[in-house]
C-alpha cells in the first residue's frame, strides 16, 4: 500500500499537469454550472458541501481511463473526453432551462423522434455566455497547440489504477454523506432533483442507465400474480359516480381539445386592461359547462404526451421519458377502445407530422381509428409556425374531417400554437405582447390570446354543424408554458415580490373545461389531475369504470380524493402541499413535516400503482367483462387506407 501511494505521489508531481489542469478546470466548471443554472433546493452546509464534490469522482473516473494511453496520444484522449463529458453538461443545462429536469436514457430516444422539429425552441434557450462551458476544452487544446505539455512515454496501470481506487473512494464517500442526509436516496426518490444535487449529473447518468436496463427487465419478468397488489389498491381507492350526472351524457359525442401550454393564471388576466382569453372566460359562466378552478397538469418528461396518456388511460406518465416512446407496444384500455364497445368512431387531429411523440404507433395501442395529421392538411408557409399547424387554419381544415366521421364519435384536437418560444407571425393577432423584461413571457399574452379566438370560432363551426349540441367537449391545459427559469419575470405578472417554491407549484394549475348539453354547469374547486379526466368522462357517459385499472379519480364523485400527485413525488392538495422534504399549509406557511406523513405516502402509493402498471405491462393480464383488447395490427394510418377494425364495422352495416 505504501509502495502505491509512493508510486501516485510521483505520478503526480511528473507526470500529471495536464491531467491535473483538466480536472481541476472541468470540477469547477461543473460546480460553477450547477449553481448558475439548475435550482435544486440546496439546504445547508452539507448538500452545499456534497453538491461541490460530486463532480470529482466523475471527472477522476471517466477522465482518468485516458491515462491508460500512452505517449501523445493521452493528451489528445484526456481533451476528447472532457469535451464529451462538457457536451452532456451543456445538453443538460439547455434541457433544464425549459424543461426544468434533467437528460435522461428515454429522452435521448425522445429526440430521435422529436429533434428535427425543435429547432426554434432550442435556439431560443441559448445564452451568449454558453461558450464558457466550454472554456476548459479550449484551454486544453490551446495547450496541446503550443506543446506545453511533455506526454510520458509509457503508460503506467499502477499509477491509473490509484486514480481509479480514488474516484472509488470519493464516490463512496459522496454517496455516504448523502444517503445519510436523504436516506434511501436511490430507492426511494421520484425527483431527479435530489439525485443530482447529491450525486451530479454525471453520476445521475450511469444512475439512469442502470434504472432504464432495470425497467426493460421488469417486463419480461412480470406474471400474473403481479396484477393482484395493484388490483387491491385500486379498488380500495374507488371513487363511486355522482348519481346526478352518471349517464347524464350517455350516446354523445366526445370532443377533446389540448390547449397547449396553458396555464390558468392567465385566464381572467387582463393585459393594459383588455382580456386575454375573453371567449375561455366567457365559458366559466355557460350553463352548461363545468370549470375546474384547481386543477393540476402531471406531466413528466413526456408533456403534451403524457398529458395525453393520462387523459386517456388514467395512469402516468413515466418518471424517466415518455410512454408514446418507450411503451408503444404495451397492452391498454384506453378511452377510445373502451368507447369502441359502444360503437363509438374514433379519430386525432394534430397539425403536425405522425411521428412527432411516436404518435403513428401509439395510437395503434390507444386504438385510434383515425389519425388525420399533417399529410391531411395544407401545411403551407402562411398555415404553418414552428412546430406545426396554426390553429385557426387547423380547425376551419379539421371541420370537414370531423363532420364526415360516423356518430358517436371520440375526437381530439391537439393545438400546437402556444408553445414555446410563443413567437406569431405579423398579421396573425393584434393582441399587444407583456412587457415584463422577458420575451418568452412577454409573447405569451399573445399566442394565449390568439388560441383563445381559435377556440372561439372552433365552437362558432360547432354550433354551425349541429355538433355542438350533441357533443360532449373537454378542453385541457396539457402543461405549463411558463418554466420557473422565468420567475423573475412572472413575479411581475402577478404583481409579486418574488415566485416562492410554494408559488411555483400553485401555477401549475391549467384549465379544464366540460362541456355536456343538457346539464347545468358550474365552477368546481375541488383539487384534481390529469388522471381524473377519464373516470369523470366515462362516468358522465354512463360507463362504469371500477372494473378497469386507473389510478385517478372522478372529479364530480363525492369521494374524490383531493391529493394531487406530482410525476416527481411531490403533491398539492387543500390543505398541503409537499416539495421536496418541506411541507406548506394553504397559505404557503411551512409546516412540519410529520403534517404530511400520511397524505405523502398516499400520493407514492398512487404513482407505485401505475408505475407497475406501465413498467411491467400488467394490462396483458387483466381482462374486464365486455372489453375487446385492441389489436395493434389492425390499424394503419397512411393517408387513403381504413383501418382493418373501421372496415370490418362498415361492413357489418
Amino acid at each position: 500500500m505504501k509502495g502505491t501511494v509512493e508510486l501516485f505521489r510521483k505520478f503526480l508531481t511528473k507526470h500529471s499537469s495536464f491531467f491535473l489542469i483538466a480536472i481541476f478546470l472541468f470540477w469547477m466548471k461543473t460546480y460553477i454550472g450547477y449553481k448558475v443554472e439548475f435550482s435544486i433546493g440546496v439546504q445547508g452546509p452539507m448538500q452545499e458541501f456534497l453538491l461541490f464534490i460530486n463532480p470529482l469522482s466523475s471527472a477522476l473516473l471517466f477522465i482518468g481511463l485516458a491515462l491508460f494511453v500512452k505517449g501523445k496520444a493521452q493528451p489528445i484522449y484526456i481533451t476528447i473526453i472532457t469535451a464529451l463529458m462538457s457536451a452532456l453538461l451543456y445538453a443538460n443545462i439547455v434541457y433544464y432551462r425549459f424543461f426544468t429536469d434533467f437528460i435522461t436514457v428515454p429522452v435521448i430516444t425522445q429526440v430521435k423522434v422529436n429533434g428535427g422539429q425543435l429547432s426554434d425552441s432550442i435556439l431560443s434557450l441559448l445564452k451568449p455566455y454558453d461558450i464558457l462551458y466550454f472554456l476548459d476544452v479550449i484551454i486544453l487544446i490551446v495547450l496541446l497547440a503550443t506543446k506545453a505539455y511533455k506526454p510520458t512515454v509509457q503508460k503506467n496501470r499502477r499509477a491509473a489504477k490509484s486514480v481509479f481506487a480514488l474516484a472509488i473512494l470519493t464516490f463512496v464517500i459522496n454517496l455516504g454523506l448523502a444517503e445519510a442526509d436523504r436516506p434511501q436516496l436511490l430507492s426511494r426518490s421520484f425527483d431527479r432533483n435530489y439525485l443530482v444535487k447529491y450525486l451530479g449529473a454525471y453520476n445521475f447518468t450511469i444512475y439512469d442507465i442502470v434504472q432504464n436496463a432495470r425497467s426493460e427487465s421488469q417486463r419480461a419478468l412480470a406474471d400474473s400474480s403481479d396484477i393482484t397488489e395493484v388490483q387491491n389498491f385500486i379498488s380500495a381507492n374507488y371513487a363511486e359516480p355522482n348519481d346526478k350526472y352518471f349517464g347524464a351524457a350517455k350516446g354523445k359525442n366526445v370532443i377533446y381539445v389540448s390547449l397547449e401550454s396553458l396555464q390558468s393564471f392567465i385566464i381572467n388576466y387582463k393585459l393594459n386592461g383588455e382580456e386575454v382569453t375573453p371567449f375561455l372566460n366567457s365559458l366559466i359562466k355557460d350553463d352548461n359547462t363545468f370549470y375546474f378552478d384547481n386543477f393540476f397538469h402531471q406531466t413528466g418528461q413526456g408533456k403534451t404526451s403524457d398529458a395525453e396518456f393520462m387523459m386517456e388511460n388514467s395512469l402516468y406518465g413515466m418518471s424517466q421519458g415518455a410512454v408514446f416512446v418507450n411503451k408503444a407496444q404495451n397492452t391498454l384500455q384506453s378511452a377510445p377502445a373502451i368507447l369502441k364497445g359502444e360503437g363509438y368512431t374514433s379519430a386525432a387531429f394534430h397539425g403536425n407530422y405522425k411521428t412527432f411523440w411516436n404518435r403513428n404507433e401509439m395510437y395503434k395501442t390507444i386504438g385510434y381509428d383515425y389519425f388525420f395529421d399533417a399529410e391531411y392538411y395544407d401545411m403551407s408557409e402562411e398555415n404553418t409556425k414552428n412546430y406545426g399547424m396554426k390553429d385557426i387554419p387547423f380547425f376551419e381544415q379539421s371541420m370537414p374531417l370531423l363532420e364526415g366521421l360516423k356518430q358517436p364519435f371520440y375526437t381530439k384536437f391537439i393545438t400546437l400554437s402556444n408553445h414555446h418560444p410563443f413567437e406569431m407571425d405579423e398579421g396573425d393577432t393584434d393582441f399587444p405582447a407583456g412587457d415584463f423584461g422577458d420575451n418568452a413571457v412577454n409573447h405569451y399574452f399573445q399566442s394565449a390570446h390568439y388560441l383563445d379566438e381559435s377556440i372561439r370560432l372552433f365552437f362558432k363551426e360547432l354550433k354551425e354543424s349541429g355538433l355542438y349540441d350533441n357533443s360532449v367537449i373537454v378542453m385541457y391545459g396539457d402543461h405549463y408554458g411558463i418554466s420557473e427559469n422565468h420567475n423573475k419575470a412572472m413575479a411581475k405578472v402577478l404583481g409579486e415580490e418574488e415566485i416562492t417554491p410554494f408559488m411555483n407549484t400553485q401555477l401549475q394549475r391549467v384549465p379544464l373545461f366540460i362541456h355536456v348539453p343538457g346539464v347545468e354547469g358550474n365552477v368546481v374547486s375541488k383539487y384534481g389531475g390529469e388522471v381524473d379526466v377519464m373516470p369523470t368522462l366515462m362516468h358522465l357517459l354512463g360507463i362504469d369504470t371500477k372494473d378497469y385499472l386507473q389510478v385517478g379519480s372522478d372529479l364530480l364523485s363525492k369521494q374524490h380524493r383531493e391529493t394531487v400527485p406530482f410525476r416527481n413525488g411531490d403533491f398539492v392538495s387543500p390543505t398541503l402541499t409537499k416539495i421536496g422534504d418541506n411541507y406548506y399549509d394553504a397559505n404557503g406557511e411551512l409546516v412540519d413535516a410529520e403534517k404530511g406523513k400520511e397524505q405523502a405516502e398516499a400520493a407514492a402509493a398512487e404513482l407505485q400503482a401505475s408505475d407497475s402498471i406501465v413498467t411491467k405491462d400488467l394490462l396483458r393480464f387483466h381482462k374486464p367483462d365486455g372489453f375487446k383488447p385492441i389489436n395493434r395490427e389492425d390499424y394503419n394510418y397512411i393517408k387513403g387506407n381504413t383501418s382493418k377494425a373501421d372496415s370490418e364495422e362498415s361492413a357489418e352495416e
